[in-house]
């Protein structure tokens, strides 16, 4: 997430050219997230770039929201997801998504969705593009999380999974 505009599209008369206000600062933070398309839950921190250090965080983090829970957590082949220093939490077992498809991963749509909510606003600092992503957060509902990330495919996997 970062203060660059993500331009939209705009509606104006024919031969009127659109003006619309835009900020070239690429000043930014990654946010860290999972999901759980069953039930809606999610889970998301932030922190200053991507890198093995903070995304063991993460999992550590994660590992104590779960609490006894254990969770199947689906990552891509990013260098901070698969470096041999990460220290697995007993209850949190990785699952390597192939690579280059990110369509796969149910927290991609969540990640657009949070995008198309911002898209064309103009932030003049991080905290404000911080204060926003939190309202928006806190303002998702676990039906629509299920609604995003609630591919056949992953449904038909947790149900059969369940069954056995």
């Amino acid at each position: 997430m970062g203060l660059k505009t993500e331009p939209r599209r705009v509606l104006t008369n024919p031969g009127v050219q659109p003006v619309v206000r835009v900020s070239w600062k690429r000043e930014s933070f990654w946010l860290y997230g999972v999901v759980e398309p069953l039930s809606g839950w999610h889970f998301c921190l932030e922190y200053p770039k991507l890198c093995g250090e903070h995304f063991q965080q993460f999992l550590d983090a994660l590992s104590s929201q779960l609490a006894e829970d254990i969770a199947l957590l689906q990552i891509d082949q990013a260098a901070a997801h698969l470096t041999s220093q990460l220290k697995w939490p007993e209850n949190i077992i990785p699952l390597c998504q192939p690579a280059h498809c990110p369509q796969l991963n149910p927290i991609e749509r969540f990640w657009l969705f949070l995008k198309s909510q911002i898209k064309g606003q103009v932030f003049n600092t991080l905290d404000e593009l911080r204060a926003r992503l939190n309202e928006l957060l806190s303002q998702i509902t676990s039906e629509r999380v299920i609604s995003l990330t609630s591919y056949d495919f992953i449904l038909e996997a947790l149900f059969y999974a369940a069954s056995m």
